[in-house]
């Protein structure tokens, strides 16, 4: 009897068992079974395992992948603008400071202190610009001879007048939009200098 007791105590554990095993089993296929859940197909997650899904996520619950920026390609008319702007702006500075040392007339002196305050912030502006758009500016020296505050004077009324010209067109027909912003942002400088540069000039003889 004893002997009969033990065998059907071990059937009942074994059963037992059997059942708490195929419980487990069912919950692990509803969590991690394949196919679709509500509608969509299942997210997976890699895992050392394998692949791990996760019961109830559609594809378009998936965050979007993440795209790393890629530096602006520049027409060969923004490269060119950039590069004649950077020579430009280089010899403004060299010239102001001749002016500023050697001129004659304070207007002069004043109006050469300007240009190398004014440009050489400027500058400093296109060289981060052109750093970003990988974009390599020459620096070359700037050679000239002073001769006179009249020569000066009638040369940056000519040189502003060109640049401007040049900056508003980059402005208003350049392809890339921060090279366009800071020609338009310049060419108010440039306007003030021109206009500056004539009052300065008209009282020289």
């Amino acid at each position: 009897m004893k002997n009969k007791l033990t065998i059907i105590s071990r059937f009942g554990i074994a059963g037992a068992l059997l059942g708490v095993l195929s419980f487990a089993g069912v919950a692990k296929a509803q969590m991690y079974g394949s196919g679709s859940k509500s509608g969509g197909t299942i997210k997976t997650e890699a895992t050392p395992e394998g692949e791990r899904e996760w019961p109830g996520a559609r594809t378009s619950d998936k965050a979007p992948l993440a795209t790393s920026p890629t530096a602006a390609r520049l027409s060969a008319a923004d490269k060119t603008f950039m590069m004649n702007a950077a020579k430009g702006g280089m010899m403004e500075v060299e010239w102001g400071k001749w002016a500023a040392q050697n001129g004659q007339n304070a207007d002069v002196k004043k109006f050469g202190n300007k240009m190398v305050t004014d440009h050489s912030r400027a500058n400093n502006e296109l060289m981060a610009l052109a750093a970003k758009k990988g974009v390599k500016l020459k620096s070359e020296k700037v050679t000239g001879k002073w001769t006179s505050d009249k020569a000066y004077m009638d040369m940056m009324v000519q040189d502003h007048q060109k640049d401007l010209a040049e900056f508003q067109g980059e402005a208003k027909n350049g392809t890339d939009p921060d090279v366009k912003k800071w020609a338009g942002d310049t060419s108010k400088m440039i306007q003030q200098h021109l206009k500056m540069a004539q009052q300065t000039d008209s009282k020289l003889k």
